[in-house]
């Protein structure tokens, strides 16, 4: 049976420490300007310095290529592409053609969805050995090395050690980061999201926090890790407690950012995806000036 990758300092040094996750980098959903909009979004990110550039939102193999076109050296993966919408056939042979162009910087993100989202969810954890397994045996095969699982609970985290580059938890807190990591394993990549607001008035930066994290609260793969991580269900009501709020987001300027971010290394992540959300796009858009004020504030770190 392949088994995962261990990191290298040269993997480490490709995903880069800081990187950013965006659902609005789906080129096949939009029209032509919005694809060149993209184009230009993405080759300013590297620009900036952002070692991994992270397509959120259920993508298809088709906006990984898009991004990987736009893009000469920063490292480019999916976050997350469902194993529901998708053969794994088919997937090896897209991302074979992809990886042509990459040249090794392209990094495939799996996961299982959610089951009110995905009417044939069942088993998720026996459906992504399952997946696994068909990358492995296909022609030609993907690469262990270049894959990462979305992994939440202690089952999926060892499987993302055992059978990918590592794992990309996502809504997590810094002390499940801290748990991952032992899950994990010194030698697996782990590489979680958090999501950004960046506003200095704190009712503000908590409306658009729950704003976007009340549809998470809906699914019960985030909530039961959430309850295991010690929360209530009274902190799921109304978007969110402050308390929830707090673990989940970073909220504030740059330099608060910064020391949220710091937080999730120092329990263990490689690399942190930086989400950023905006008051007035709910997080759907490109927002280019935060990305730069996060840049600046990174500096040499990213």
């Amino acid at each position: 049976m392949p088994v995962g990758h261990d990191m290298t300092s040269e993997t480490r040094e490709a995903f880069g420490r800081i990187g950013i996750w965006s659902s609005a980098l789906h080129g096949s959903r939009v029209d032509d300007a919005g694809k060149r909009a993209i184009a230009e979004a993405v080759t300013e990110l590297e620009e900036l310095g952002y070692g991994t550039l992270w397509i959120g939102g259920s993508p298809s193999p088709e906006d990984a290529a898009a991004v990987v076109d736009a893009t000469r050296t920063a490292t480019v993966a999916t976050g997350i592409l469902s194993i529901w919408d998708h053969t794994a056939q088919d997937v090896a042979a897209r991302i074979a053609a992809i990886d042509a162009k990459a040249r090794g910087r392209f990094v495939l993100g799996l996961g299982v969805s959610h089951g009110p989202m995905v009417p044939q969810y069942a088993k998720p954890y026996s459906a992504m050995v399952a997946y696994l397994d068909a990358l492995d045996t296909a022609a030609p095969p993907m690469d262990s090395g270049h894959r990462v699982l979305a992994a939440l609970g202690p089952k999926m985290l060892r499987l993302a050690a055992d059978r990918a580059l590592g794992a990309h938890p996502y809504l997590v807190t810094a002390e499940h980061t801290a748990e991952a990591r032992e899950a994990l394993g010194p030698d697996a990549l782990l590489a979680p999201e958090l999501s950004v607001v960046l506003d200095t008035d704190a009712d503000r930066a908590r409306t658009t926090a729950r704003n976007m994290l009340g549809m998470y609260l809906k699914l019960p793969n985030y909530t039961d890790n959430l309850l295991r991580l010690g929360f209530a269900e009274s902190d799921f009501a109304d978007g969110g407690s402050t308390r929830l709020l707090g673990a989940l987001f970073a909220l504030g300027d740059a330099e608060q950012v910064k020391a949220r971010t710091q937080q999730y290394l120092d329990a263990g992540a490689d690399h942190v995806a930086l989400q950023v959300l905006t008051a007035d796009e709910g997080g759907a858009g490109l927002p280019l000036a935060q990305w730069r004020e996060l840049a600046r504030a990174f500096g040499e770190e990213l």
